[in-house]
């Protein structure tokens, strides 16, 4: 009866936050996750961050109607007092069941198949460039297309990242691994552990990784304050090597684009050899190790090193295009400092992101991220959805005064260049001080 049930208020909840005291809230239902955190294959990060808080929205967002089943035996037996549901989260939630009830989550199309059919069609295009062919230019096409297959390889491992892609959980993690660390070199366990924070944590400063590149990249003034990031547990300094770089950054970004990949490849050997526990250890480095394999032997192929140069730029330049699009859908977005909150989380979402307009024709070449608000809104959703429901979203927004900004891909990089270069202007501001000399001064009066 509603008379024996036992309430606990959300000051109460809040003091439940950090790990091995990790209480969180469900539909109003109280549930201790200190021990699951530990299991959760989402990793510990994302609970932590929405800690001590009624987290619906974004349990509804990430998970099947299968998990329900396993809330039973962690439920505290307490509920949230006063608990209420914002207008914008019954909306949001409608739009979920209909999706639900629509059998979308499941109806996943043809894509996977057709993108690993493409992924094998291009290596073996790529591979006879460069072993049959004699000509300079063979072989640069051959990099050009060997980067499109980077791109379309990352779009597959993001899918089965989200969402089973293959007819069982053993295929699909397969899948990742061959389409992420066997065939780009980036391990699918390092996309794992920052994706889902920054997914949680959308364009927190401190809290999502997405956003801290110093000291290359400040999208905001307030990473000049050395910020603390809560995701790899340190200080960003703001020192005078981090503001000279970011003085420039809206110059550099491109540069910095097409060698983005070096930084991914680090990323993935600190983690995986690394004290962190990380799922799949092993797996990951094997499948590391075949692209550590294939790769410098193919390159090694070529004539000569001018060519293997030009071969590696290539395909780099090539797939920076994929990685100028993720900062396009959030650099230029609204940004806050904190943690994220388990109430606004249509909220949130909708700030910090931008989609990229396009036809459908290009779907195929942006792997339906340019839906970037719809994918974070529903992450679960297969990418052959998410231009069905962006009308839907756009409404939803309307609706409730929210932003949905869509942005042609010329748009979206003024836009990011803007956000970079204003940045850039704060940083030289010459109150702070710095070492001076004459193109300092240029730069800092033309900019």
């Amino acid at each position: 009866m509603e008379g024996e049930k036992r309430y606990i208020s959300a000051e109460e909840l809040k003091e439940h936050n950090k790990s091995g005291d990790l209480w969180i809230s469900i539909q109003g239902k109280v549930y201790d996750v200190s021990e699951w955190a530990k299991e959760h294959p989402g990793g510990e990060i994302p609970l932590l961050n929405l800690a001590g808080q009624d987290v619906t929205d974004a349990f509804l967002a990430y998970h099947p109607g299968t998990a329900w089943q396993y809330l039973d035996k962690l439920f505290t037996g307490y509920h949230l007092k006063n608990f209420e549901v914002s207008e914008v989260s019954k909306d949001y939630r409608r739009l979920v069941s209909e999706f639900a009830k629509a059998g979308m989550f499941e109806k996943k199309g043809h894509v996977a198949l057709f993108s690993l059919t493409a992924v094998a069609l291009l290596f073996l295009v790529v591979l006879y460039g460069v072993l049959r062919c004699d000509s300079v230019w063979a072989h640069l096409g051959s990099a050009i297309l060997l980067g499109l297959l980077w791109m379309q390889s990352a779009y597959v491992g993001h899918d089965s990242g989200h969402y089973q892609v293959m007819t069982s959980r053993g295929y699909n993690k397969l899948a990742q691994i061959l389409s992420g660390n066997c065939l780009t070199g980036i391990s699918i366990a390092w996309w794992k552990w920052t994706h889902n924070a920054h997914h949680i944590a959308c364009n927190s400063l401190d809290h999502d990784p997405d956003l801290q590149h110093i000291p290359v990249f400040a999208v905001s003034s307030h990473f000049f304050t050395s910020l603390t990031s809560s995701f790899y547990g340190r200080t960003l300094n703001f020192d005078p090597l981090a503001r000279f770089l970011v003085s420039y950054q809206h110059w550099t970004y491109y540069p910095v684009m097409i060698v983005a990949r070096v930084n991914l490849f680090v990323q993935t050997f600190l983690l995986l050899f690394s004290n962190r526990s990380v799922p799949d250890r092993g797996f990951n480095i094997m499948g590391i190790l075949v692209f550590w394999t294939w790769f410098p032997l193919l390159v090694s192929c070529l004539p000569n090193w001018p060519e293997r140069i030009m071969f590696v730029l290539a395909s780099f330049a090539v797939t920076s295009i994929q990685h100028v699009q993720f900062t396009l859908n959030h650099f230029s977005a609204n940004v806050y400092v904190g943690l994220p909150t388990g109430n606004d989380w249509f909220e949130k979402q909708t700030s910090g992101t931008i989609d990229i307009s396009c036809p459908s024709m290009m779907d195929w070449f942006f792997g339906g991220l340019q839906f970037q608000l719809e994918h974070h809104l529903f992450p679960r959703l297969p990418r052959c959805h998410l231009r069905k429901v962006s009308p839907l979203v756009r409404e939803l927004c309307k609706k409730h005064k929210l932003p949905y900004r869509s942005l042609s891909f010329w748009e979206a990089n003024k836009s990011t260049i803007r956000t970079l270069r204003t940045a850039a202007l704060q940083a030289r501001d010459l109150t702070n001080p710095a070492p001076k000399n004459l193109l300092w001064e240029a730069f800092n009066t033309h900019g």
